[in-house]
This record gives structure tokens, sequence and C-alpha cells, in this order.
């Protein structure tokens, strides 16, 4: 393979030098090759100054790569132009990959620095490549006589993607409208990675401290712990401290009986970057909205959400605001009932007001225990964070034959991560699982799965994945960490985005792995969600200290909620798509004066109701304003009704774990990539396509 030959060269030009400056780039660690178990990363060996010039090394070697394939007299091919592209920058990916999963994992000062000074570079390296007519001209070649090449369903989609990468990033553009759009890209970066920047801060800054003890009334001990370990790391021994990490914040509001401390920390949470500081993100967004508008348009789409939409499940805005509509049409009416309800519990304790946003959890939680007896604390004891994530590992064992050994000779970036060999059930290797639990001070918050090396076939080798899970759990000053039924769902979820990657089968770099359609991706994350609430699932891992299983009444109470509260979750999820939606229909001619107003007119268009914000408020908004899920948030509400028809698929089936129906799933959906189209590979394994009837059908909304 020529990018082979070049990467040969490159290296011995690299060694053959006596300068300084080459050496010191053989010698950088994320240059040089890693002699680790798989080719995981050495963490310990990188420094934050190592990235730059690592950065600029590999995107000098990548042009040279792009350069073979300009300057190949042969006409063009398949192999030596489409092919020889997508292997390119494979240096730069690995340090990409790295760089990229500290940043969100393991970040600091100096690491969000270098974020805002290498993301335009990186943006700027890729649109030159992009947009280089020579090489779109090879591109456009092989394109326009791709008939001739007797090429497979893979090398077609293949192909196509990569076309439509060179023509979506500007190939067909005059040269001064490319530069502009250079430009913008670059801008879009710098704004995307101050925004993750400014969110990270607000987070990570807050604190509600108390120092009374009359002020935890009605919190669960194991919170009360929590947050005196909190204090004591910041240097407050014998205080209380909470925060804005969901471990923290979501139990204070839904157990606290001080209804003031729940407004106030609800307030903080919900006011991220929006309190007029140096992290204020009000600015970013109405820069980033329009410079989106602005690139959609140089390309020739209406608008943003035009041009994303275009490569996703839902072709259209139009579609995906149906989708939302027909959701909202439902979820709505449902929350107005069960807010008479709350409030009839609220004026009981105070008379005279009216139920607001911080109020919700709470008297739920309360209303929970009236009508069915059941205290959600109830579980907690029974889902302990190894046995569920041992629970999740026995399920995929039991659909899909992979097992996973803990590995101690692997390196981590940092304390509490735990490393895993994938086999499968040929006991053959396939892949490395990082499972990083706890919330820390250098993580940003949430959950999410990455990638540093995703599966395909090189030099006739199979390549295989390195896949990292990312959580963020309060660890126990009692060493047993708990969770609740949702934070236990989540371990599902994430995992379920690892086996995606682990299972794929694909050849190339392009169609491997999870690069589906952003509405497509989320199916195999949300579909395992399902079996974690399941009794028989459930009596495999949810046990309690003395390592009884979790009996059969308290399962029977959790089967009876089922459905309760279930209104708000969707409404609030349903509301923060429609946000996104509406900050990218705009055009580049409108303008935003006012964020807050903005975000408020478009809430008052679907008739949302005060106590029900949108799950993520404008400001703080990374899904969207990081770039990730642009014009994607409504994938979870869509994945919502594929993951619903599918697990329906096991349940008429009439067994959970039915080999015939998971073997369907990981060979049309979780080993195929993007090999075909995503609605092709979900009829397929089907036999029809999905409707919403399935997840109104679950939630209880509709018979």
């Amino acid at each position: 393979m020529k990018k082979t030959i070049l990467l040969m060269l490159s290296a011995a030009l690299v060694f053959g030098s006596c300068s300084k400056q080459d050496k010191d780039i053989a010698n950088n660690p994320l240059v040089k090759e890693w002699k680790t178990p798989f080719g995981t990363t050495p963490f310990e060996e990188i420094k934050p100054t190592d990235y730059l010039p690592a950065f600029k090394h590999a995107m000098k070697i990548h042009e040279e790569e792009v350069k073979a394939i300009i300057d190949n007299k042969d006409t063009p091919t398949f192999q030596n132009t489409i092919v020889a592209f997508d292997f390119s920058g494979e240096l730069l990916y690995k340090i990409s990959g790295v760089f990229f999963n500290m940043t969100a994992a393991n970040t600091n000062d100096e690491m969000q620095k270098l974020e805002v000074e290498i993301a335009p570079m990186l943006a700027k390296h890729t649109d030159e490549i992009n947009m280089n007519a020579k090489l779109f001209e090879r591109v456009k070649k092989v394109w326009d006589n791709k008939d001739k090449e007797n090429l497979n369903q893979e090398q077609k989609m293949l192909l196509e993607k990569i076309y439509k990468r060179f023509v979506r990033s500007g190939a067909l553009l005059s040269k001064d409208k490319q530069e502009e759009l250079k430009k913008v890209n670059g801008e879009i970066k710098t704004y995307e990675s101050k925004f993750s920047a400014n969110t990270l801060k607000e987070t990570k800054s807050y604190e509600l401290v108390i120092d009374k003890k009359e002020d935890l009334k009605g919190l669960p001990q194991w919170l009360v712990d929590q947050a005196a370990s909190t204090a004591k790391e910041k240097g407050k021994t014998g205080k209380w401290i909470f925060t804005l990490d969901n471990p923290s914040v979501f139990p204070f509001l839904q157990f606290s009986e001080k209804r003031e401390l729940r407004e106030k920390i609800f307030k903080a949470k919900n006011n991220r970057g929006n309190n007029g500081n140096e992290s204020d993100n009000k600015e970013v967004i109405k820069k980033l909205a329009l410079l989106r508008a602005q690139k959609a348009e140089l390309l020739g789409y209406k608008t943003y959400a035009d041009y994303v939409l275009e490569e996703r499940m839902q072709k259209t805005p139009q579609q995906v605001y149906t989708l939302l509509e027909g959701l909202l049409e439902y979820s709505i009416p449902a929350a107005k009932k069960d807010v008479a309800e709350l409030q009839k519990l609220l004026v009981k304790d105070y008379p005279g007001a009216t139920l607001e946003a911080w109020d919700w959890s709470y008297y739920a939680d309360k209303l929970k225990k009236q009508k069915f007896n059941f205290d959600e604390e109830e579980t907690r004891p029974y889902f302990e964070i190894n046995n569920v994530r041992q629970g999740c590992f026995d399920v995929i064992t039991k659909l899909y034959g992979l097992t996973f050994t803990e590995r101690k000779d692997i390196p981590v970036y940092a304390k509490d991560i735990q490393v895993f060999e994938c086999k499968n059930e040929k006991n053959e290797h396939v892949g490395i699982l990082y499972f990083d639990p706890y919330t820390r001070a250098s993580k940003v918050g949430g959950a999410w799965c990455n990638s540093y090396r995703e599966q395909y076939v090189k030099d006739g080798k199979k390549v295989t994945p390195i896949i990292t899970v990312c959580f963020n759990y309060a660890k126990s000053p009692s060493g047993r960490t708990t969770l609740t039924a949702e934070e236990a769902s989540t371990i599902f979820h994430e995992m379920g985005h690892a086996i995606h990657g682990l299972l794929s089968n694909c050849t190339y770099i392009s169609t491997s792995g999870t690069s589906v359609p952003r509405d497509f991706v989320e199916l195999p994350s949300q579909i395992l969600e399902h079996w974690c609430s399941k009794p028989e699932v459930l009596k495999m891992f949810a046990k309690n200290e003395k390592g009884e299983v979790i009996p059969d009444a308290l399962l029977k109470k959790i089967n009876s909620v089922g459905t309760f509260d279930v209104a708000y979750g969707m409404t609030e999820r349903y509301a923060a798509a429609y946000l996104d939606m509406e900050y990218h229909v705009l055009s580049s001619k409108d303008k935003i004066d006012d964020v807050v107003a903005f975000e408020k007119k478009a809430m008052d268009k679907i008739g949302l109701i005060s106590q029900i914000p949108p799950r993520y408020r404008s400001t703080y908004f990374s899904h969207v304003f990081t770039g990730e899920y642009a014009v994607g948030y409504y994938s979870y509400v869509w994945s919502e009704v594929l993951d619903a028809d599918a697990f329906n698929a096991f349940l008429e089936a009439g067994d959970i774990f039915d080999k015939t129906t998971a073997d369907k799933f990981k060979n049309e959906i979780l080993s195929r990539g993007s090999t075909d189209e995503a609605m092709n590979m979900y009829v397929r394994f089907r036999g029809k396509q999905p409707s919403i009837d399935a997840v109104l059908k679950n939630n209880g909304m509709k018979k």
C-alpha cells in the first residue's frame, strides 16, 4: 500500500536527521510505535506539551499521503484512490483519538487551551484536503465510473460516503467560496471549543455549601456521606457540599425537604452559561447558530438543518418536526395531568403555592410512595456499580457470545478505571474496553461512549477496536457505590454503543463500527436498556451487600411503577430536540437578539409547561453546541421509536434472549456499520418499518 511505503519513508527521514526537532518528534510518545498490549495508549508517557508537535507532524504525514494519491499516474480506481484515501491519516486519527478523549475524560487548563488552538488547526487541515481540486478530480472519476468496477455493497457505500464528503465539504465551490467556507469552519470549531470549556467551568465552579444539619432534612444517608466527602476533599471538613454533577444535584432535587435549597441548586443547574460572566455562552450560541447557517448556505442548502439531515434517516426538517409534534401531542397533556396531582401535594406543605420545576422530582417521589408504596431508595442497595457492570456483561454474553476479562497490564489515565479484553465465543480477541465510572474534577459531565481506534481490515489483517465508556457516578466513601435504577440503565445504554463498536465486522474505516447516521446510532444503545428492567435480568445481578438477590416483592413494585411519571422525561427530551431544530432552521440573515427570549419563543410554540424545562437549556446544551449532535438531538427520540419496535421482536419470539433474534440483530445491525442504508438494515432485521405506536404503547399513552 502506498500509505505504508510513505510511512516508512517518513520514518527514515525522521530518524536519519540529526536536528533536535527531528529527534524530538521521533521520541514523541504520540508518534512512536506503541509497544503496549494491543496497541493501547501509553498514557503515563504522554505530557500535554507532546500534543501540539505531534499534531503538526501527523498533519504533515497526512498531507504527504494525500499528495501520493494525487500524484499517482495510474487511472483513478476504487483501490488506488478511494481506499487509499480512507486509510490515509492513520497517525493523525490515532493522536486525535487520544487528545479528544482526554479533553473529555481527563482535562485541565493546559489541555483546554490546547483544544482551542488545535481544533481550528484541524478544521483548516481537513478543509485543505476536502477542498483539494486535484484530489476531488480523482474521486469524481471513480464516482463517474463506479458501474465499471464491480463493487460490493460496502464498497459502494464507502465510495458514496467519500464522494459526498467532498461535495458536502465544498469541493464543487469556487475558490473564493472555498476560502470563505474555510474561514467559517475555523470559527465554528473555535466557538464549539469555547462553549465546551465554558460549560465545564460553569458546572465545576458551583457549590451548594450546607453547614446546618437541619438543611439536610429528607436526604438519604448515602447522599449526606457523599456530600461530606466532597466537602472534605475541598478543604471544608464538617460541612456538606452539593455540586452540579448529576449524581449530586438530581438526588438533592428528589429528596431535599428544603424547598428554598431545591430552588437554589435547580436555578444554578439551569442557568449554567447564562450568568453574565466570563463563562457566559449566550454570545457563543448566537455566533454558532448563524455561522452554521452561513456554512449551509455556502454549500447550497436552505438551512443547516437541511444540510445535516440530508445524511440522516429523517431526511428533512419537516420529518423531524412531524415526529416531535406527533409525540408531544401525547406527552404534554399527560404531563399536565401529572402537574394537577403534584400540585395537590404541594399545597399541603405550602398553602397557596404553585408547583415549580424544582418541586417536580420531590413531589413525584412522594406521589410514587403514596400510590405504589414504592421508595426508589429500596432498590439502591441492589444496584452496586460493579454488579451492574457485570450484569450488563452477562446479558451481552447471553445475547452475542462476547466475554470480558479484566486486564491489569494495560495503562490507564486515572485511578479507578478498569480495562477489559473482549473475546468472542471462539475465544478470539475482539477488542479492548475502558470502563471509567466515577466523576472527577478533570472530567466533563454526563455519560458517553467513544473510541480510540475503530475496527477495520488493513493489509488483510483485522485491526481490532479500542472503546471507552465514561460515566459520572459519585464514588461512595464507604467503598460500595450504589446506583439508582436509571443510573444502572445508563451503564447498559453506553455498553450498547460499546458492543456496536466491538462487534463491527467491516473492511473500511469510514464504514465500520458506529459510523452510522446519527439518528441510527442510538438504536444499539437504547435497545440494550430494555434488558436492564426485566425481572429475569435483575435477578442475575441485583444483589445487596449480603449477596441477597432482589426480592420478588420489590420486583413487583418496580413493575407496578413502570409508566409512572414518564410524561416528564418524554416531554423534556422532546422539548430539547425541538429547541435544537429551532436554532438550526435559521438563515444567516436571521438575528438572535436574546438567547433566553429565543428559547422561550421556541418552547411556547409547543406549549411547553413551566414546570418542565427542556432537558438541556440553550446555554449548556453541549450535545448541540459542541458539534456532535447539532440537528441530531432528535436522534434519541427517533431511536426510542426504533428501540421499542426492535425489542418487540424479542418479545414476539417469547424469549428476551432468543438466539435467532439476537443473531439477526447482530448480523444485520451491530456488525454492519454503515455498509448499507440504515433503513434497509433495520427492515432486514425487523421485516417492516417502525412507527411511533410502539413507544407510545410502551409508555402507557396509547392502547
